[in-house]
């Protein structure tokens, strides 16, 4: 029995010591608590301190872009809606660095353009954007500019320099996507014509890819080709386009247009709705808010396009010239993707590029030429 009392008083006796270990331990919770978050707030504010987010927003933002820079944008000829929906997307993303941009348009001549390209660079701007033309009116104006230290990035050309960013639009696959999409409606044969220009270095591109497509389907013919590049392209267009549906008048002669540029679709999709020979369809490139209107147009003939955005083209194109000038590597060549866009899959209420990307997956979102600081820059300018 003196044993059993022993043993109970020695068990309730590390109960109580047990408990009391337990209650200092809360009562030291808090400060330890307490010592342990300001530890943890030492070591953010600290942080903070290294990745410079508490003191200038600027810290981060290589020192060569941090003030407005000047920028050219060379262009070899601004006609139309994607054209100008094009520098709206230069202008857009300069404006958003806090920047300024002046637009050099040379009416499609080529001695011109080469002239603003000097004087783009007499006036020691920072960066220079080049839009279209050629490799032989252009690569010495460029290679003056590199020596200079001017930063360029072209659009759409053939241009082939070191450390010059070339950027397009992937013009093959632009015309194969349209033109796959022609022989699939016509299930292989029909009759059909051919608006197209030499002397651009996208239309030259999308040639060669139509040219692989005569042969891949020997049973289109062409029965017709015509085009020109003017101040009314699309007026002209509709003009020469009137004249063949005079020459081919009955149902069956013509069964589709091929325009790899949006300027000779308008013009065809026009001249074929004010004939009434809405049998015939028609297979563009290139996408604008004007564009969009007439493809979504009731009983409309253009009922294809392949394209991308021209406002995210421009973009695109300014933000790796920013990433020049900061120093940092940009691609050689980089191309946009294509999308086809279908009449079939848009609604039937009339809409603008701005939301197509709720109709054509990927539409207008490119990641293109973003680093992590230009985001702070746009938050400095504005």
């Amino acid at each position: 029995m003196k044993k059993v009392k022993v043993l109970f008083v020695f068990l309730l006796l590390f109960t109580l010591i047990l408990s009391a270990c337990t209650n200092e331990q809360d009562v030291a919770s808090p400060q330890a608590t307490t010592t342990q978050a300001a530890e943890d707030e030492k070591s953010t504010g600290e942080t903070n301190k290294d990745d410079g987010s508490s003191g200038d927003a600027s810290a981060d933002i290589p020192k060569e872009v941090q003030k407005p820079l000047k920028i050219a944008a060379i262009m070899q000829i601004s006609l139309g809606t994607f054209s100008s929906q094009y520098v709206q997307g230069v202008k857009e993303q300069v404006e958003a660095f806090g920047g300024e941009v002046q637009v050099y348009n040379a009416d499609n001549n080529l001695a011109k353009m080469a002239t603003h390209l000097e004087t783009a660079i007499n006036q020691n701007v920072d960066g220079i954007l080049i839009d279209h033309g050629r490799a032989d009116a252009l690569e010495s104006g460029v290679k003056k500019a590199l020596e200079k230290g001017i930063p360029v990035v072209s659009f759409d050309n053939d241009l082939n320099l070191p450390g010059v960013t070339v950027i397009d639009q992937d013009d093959y696959s632009l015309a194969w996507s349209s033109l796959k999409t022609l022989a699939q409606d016509l299930n292989g044969e029909g009759e059909i014509v051919y608006v197209w220009v030499g002397g651009f270095t996208p239309m030259e591109r999308r040639n060669t890819i139509y040219e692989a497509f005569q042969e891949r389907y020997p049973n289109i013919k062409e029965v017709a080709k015509f085009g020109n590049a003017s101040a009314n392209t699309a007026l002209d267009t509709q003009n020469q386009m009137e004249a063949i549906l005079k020459k081919y008048p009955n149902k069956g002669d013509i069964d589709a247009v091929f325009a790899p540029w949006d300027e000779f679709a308008k013009g065809v999709t026009r001249a074929i709705d004010q004939a009434g020979r809405n049998e015939i369809k028609v297979y563009g490139i290139d996408l604008s808010d004007e564009d969009l209107q007439l493809i979504q147009k009731e009983n409309s003939p253009w009922v294809a396009t392949a394209a991308t955005d021209p406002a995210e083209v421009g973009r695109v194109q300014v933000r790796f010239l920013y990433q020049k000038i900061a120093g940092e590597e940009t691609p050689a060549i980089y191309s946009l993707d294509p999308h086809l866009v279908k009449q079939s899959d848009l609604p039937d209420e009339t809409i603008t590029m701005d939301e197509l990307g709720e109709y054509v997956e990927g539409w207008g979102t490119s990641d293109a030429g973003v680093s992590p600081w230009m985001k702070a820059l746009e938050e400095k300018a504005n």
